[in-house]
């Protein structure tokens, strides 16, 4: 099934997130990483040349996980802005009709009578 990208975040989903990232930090993506009895054991430049790239992609593929989670919340934060001002738009809209009505008015009841 498609993400949708444009579905409101939840609550819920914020936590797996969080869970997701606290796993991540404490647990198995840790232990991929090198320790220092993996550092003795390389010999040439070519065996740290593969873990820091390693470790960059690792690193890239965290990114790209942060921003598409980003993404998703901006693009619904954008449709509840542009909602919000269409819709304050309309309500200044009939807020000047209405006053310009009570102008009128005011106009009327203000002017002497015709003789």
């Amino acid at each position: 099934m498609a993400e949708d990208f444009n579905a409101p975040a939840t609550k819920g989903d914020i936590q797996q997130l969080r869970d997701e990232m606290r796993n991540f930090a404490t647990k198995t993506d840790l232990e991929r990483f090198a320790t220092k009895e993996d550092l003795k054991s390389f010999s040439t430049k070519d065996d740290l040349q593969d873990l820091r790239d390693g470790l960059i992609e690792q690193m890239r593929d965290i990114q790209t996980e942060l921003l598409q989670a980003f993404y998703g919340y901006t693009t619904t934060t954008d449709a509840k802005l542009k909602e919000s001002a269409v819709a304050d738009m309309a309500l200044r809209e009939r807020l000047t009709a209405v006053e310009s009505r009570v102008t009128e008015i005011e106009k009327r009841l203000n002017q002497p009578p015709a003789a």
